[in-house]
């Protein structure tokens, strides 16, 4: 192949014939890479293809300094080698930029590629036309990325690879901006990569996006995973040894390893349970992985295995897991039991077959890849092809195909439904149905039909009968008790679940208020006319006004459902026949400010300034900001500014529990922060204590506190238990290295064993 002309002269010392070498190294790579996913005449599609984005990006550079084409070509490495695609997307993941960024266009790609290559383009392409400060442009490209599981899911999967190699080389960005980044990819991606079956990809989102939001506790967590590698090592070297000499004995084709939980899952189980990392004892699990099993005996294999396993250990029998007999909504199939080793430790155990490695690690192009001798799904009593992840999708497809939410609302729906865990229900007679998790009667009746949801009064499931917002669990078999007089109420909305369930009940919500509505006009206008006032839209306009409503619509329906008696239209007529009325003049009666979301506005913020302790911007200025109380960030805190509708700028540490969501809908509204200097003020934190209970240990906390490190103290509780005691206080200091110091001093309090931060 040529090598790529470019005709930027060097003028800043860049070996630009080191560079073209270097592009060429990393094309031929992905082609050797890709070589056994190819068919005749794909190497031509994605030498083209490779040529167009070279060009295209030819005088272009990322943050980091390299060549823009080493973004497409690492994008288009990550689809072939870590999620196993094939052509179509190798092309279009190095063409996934070019109209977004370039003067090509959509017709182009399509003369030159054909049309599936261009729609996938188009769906990896941003809306750049969303401005308004009420929109999240941020969601309506969230939104218009989902919408393409309708048409074609490769456009997912190579957005994720995209976000994966983004998350990859984002040291190269300004804080704020990975802070946006990462919380974009924990808010959206990795739970998608999730959803797709995508494992090793999703865990090392998760492990990004901690690495570039709490970098501390990133580091030290990974530090202590290499300091406890040696003993490990040797416990697992020491827990298999029985297993893999049965094996080898029953004539199995295996491999057995130990695999170490992601730097985030370890975070997360230490948050959860509250505990330091010297007593997360799972750290990793023991896969064995059957080669050279046929797929009818898959399941026999794995269980044989699972045999085997609890000849030497223990197992818990609370802790079996059989994915197999039903897998997960994204086709993950294994079975998983944790036992009892011989040091005392719990150990789990996951056996699967190469088939379900494959499909786990690679997900949806794996799966598609063994559909042809894929294990059948047992549904209704009948064997069916139809697997975990394809009645996944299908549910995304009908979400899809009936949405009319606006992108934020768009964007919670599909996180409420598509990204929580699922429960497995039955109907009467047998037949198997999917709900997300906390999912109630009433959208078990919606899922089997509208008009059942419409009218359920009811339900009995285990044949006994329940309520309407009963929330199932799994296995529950579901009987939808209906009567003809029953219709959706507003109040439905607040226990549903379902994308599904939600969508028809809005949609009976809005019939029934058109109706009221064309009932509210037709009573109003029959009342004008017997006062010979004319029907309008002025006097519409000046009825809206006097009865303080927000539009004519909401009065016409407040008339028809009654909660506005149309008696009280003749107090509008005694306003009309007042000289003022005569000339237009109706009085209104006073309305309370209201923001957009139609809640009532808040008084602008009076709060006292701190004294310019924190810069705002790319410019460093300092202008007016209030402190966030669901974090309440102090001086050294890693924060961000963010741009509220009705209450100014309001600062938040990086670690807030709200900072995900922020950063993730409303990207736009980031403002860079930065503390300036620690001014002579004291700020609010609270403290979690745990330990041993003895005689005296809340007076030496308070004389730490108090009389040691001279820090006020706004309040203290501790509850005991046999030994223990717990509890929390809250103190007033001056920055991090101040509550740094105290929590140190108080751990080395006799009996003490655990003091943190809280997050409120």
């Amino acid at each position: 192949m040529k090598p790529i002309e470019t005709n930027k002269p060097n003028l800043n010392g860049i070996d630009e014939e080191a560079e073209r070498r270097e592009i060429l190294k990393r094309y031929r790579k992905l082609m050797r890479i890709a070589k056994p996913y190819l068919k005749e005449g794909d190497a031509g599609l994605i030498k083209r293809a490779f040529k167009m984005a070279a060009e295209a990006h030819k005088d272009m550079r990322r943050k980091s300094g390299e060549p823009y084409i080493f973004h497409p070509l690492a994008v288009a490495q990550i689809c072939v080698e870590e999620m196993g695609l094939g052509a179509t997307s190798i092309a279009a993941a190095l063409l996934h930029d070019v109209v977004e960024d370039t003067d090509i266009t959509l017709e182009e790609i399509e003369r030159e590629f054909g049309s599936k290559i261009a729609r996938i383009i188009d769906g990896l392409t941003k809306i750049t036309d969303v401005e308004d400060s009420v929109t999240s442009s941020q969601a309506e490209n969230f939104k218009k990325v989902i919408l393409t599981l309708a048409e074609d899911v490769r456009v997912i999967l190579i957005k994720i690879a995209d976000r994966l190699h983004n998350m990859r080389t984002l040291e190269s960005m300004a804080k704020h901006k990975q802070l946006k980044i990462a919380s974009e990819t924990i808010y959206i991606y990795a739970p998608l990569a999730h959803r797709l079956g995508l494992y090793s990809i999703k865990s090392e989102l998760e492990d990004l996006y901690l690495r570039y939001t709490s970098p501390s506790v990133y580091n030290e967590i990974v530090e202590k995973i290499e300091q406890t590698k040696a003993s490990r090592d040797k416990f697992i070297r020491d827990f298999i040894r029985p297993i893999r000499k049965a094996l080898k004995e029953e004539g199995y084709k295996f491999e057995i390893k130990g695999r170490m939980k992601s730097v985030f899952s370890i975070y997360q189980k230490m948050q959860k349970q509250k505990i330091p990392f010297e007593q997360v004892y799972d750290l990793f699990a023991i896969r064995i992985i059957l080669d050279d099993v046929p797929p009818q005996q898959e399941k026999a294999a794995c269980w044989k295995v699972y045999s085997i396993v609890t000849d030497f250990y223990l197992p818990n029998p609370d802790r079996l897991r059989d994915w197999i007999s039903t897998p997960r909504a994204n086709g993950y199939e294994s079975l998983h039991t944790t036992v009892m080793s011989r040091t005392g430790q719990w150990v789990e155990v996951q056996i699967r077959t190469r088939r379900m490695d494959d499909i786990a690690e690679r997900g949806y192009a794996a799966h598609w890849r063994y559909k042809e001798s894929g294990v059948q799904v047992k549904k209704g009593g009948k064997q069916s092809l139809e697997t975990g992840l394809e009645m996944w999708l299908n549910r995304v497809r009908e979400l899809l195909e009936k949405n009319g939410t606006g992108a934020i609302e768009f964007i919670d729906d599909f996180r409420s439904n598509f990204f929580s865990d699922e429960i497995y229900v039955f109907t009467p007679k047998g037949d198997l149905k999917v709900l997300p998790q906390g999912a109630t009667a009433l959208d078990f009746a919606f899922e089997i039909h509208t008009d059942i949801g419409k009218t359920c009064i009811g339900a009995k499931v285990n044949n006994k009968l329940v309520s309407i917002n009963y929330e199932l669990k799994n296995g529950d078999q579901v009987e939808i008790l209906t009567s003809a007089k029953q219709k959706p109420s507003i109040d439905w909305l607040s226990f549903v679940k379902t994308s599904k369930a939600k969508h028809k009940i809005k949609e009976a919500l809005r019939e029934e208020k058109r109706a009221f509505m064309k009932l509210g006009r037709e009573m109003a206008n029959k009342k004008l006319q017997q006062w010979g006032v004319p029907c309008n839209d002025r006097t519409y306009e000046q009825m809206r006004a006097f009865f303080n409503e927000k539009t004519v619509a909401d009065l016409f329906y407040h008339i028809g459902s009654g909660e506005l008696p149309i008696t009280e239209l003749k107090r509008f007529k005694e306003i009309l026949e007042t000289k003022g009325a005569r000339k237009g003049q109706v009085q209104q009666m006073p309305v309370k400010k209201e923001n957009k979301d139609g809640a009532e506005q808040p008084e602008p913020p009076k709060k006292k300034q701190p004294s310019d302790s924190i810069l705002i911007g790319d410019d460093y200025m300092h202008v007016p900001y209030t402190l966030a109380k669901c974090c309440n960030p102090i001086p050294g805190d890693e924060i961000f500014g963010f741009a509220t509708a009705n209450e100014g700028i309001k600062i938040h540490r990086t670690t807030c529990p709200n900072a995900t969501e922020l950063l993730s809908k409303h990207g736009n509204r980031v403002i860079k922060a930065t503390w300036a200097s620690v001014a002579e003020e004291s700020f609010l934190v609270g403290l979690y204590i745990k330990g041993t209970d003895r005689v005296g240990i809340v007076n030496d906390v308070s004389k730490v506190i108090s009389n040691d490190l001279k820090v006020n103290m706004r309040s203290i509780a501790i509850d005991t238990s046999d030994t223990l005691f717990e509890g929390t206080c809250t103190v007033m200091v001056a920055n991090t290295e101040a509550l740094k110091q105290l929590i140190e001093k108080l751990k080395a309090i006799p009996g003490v064993e655990e003091v943190k931060r809280l997050d409120y």
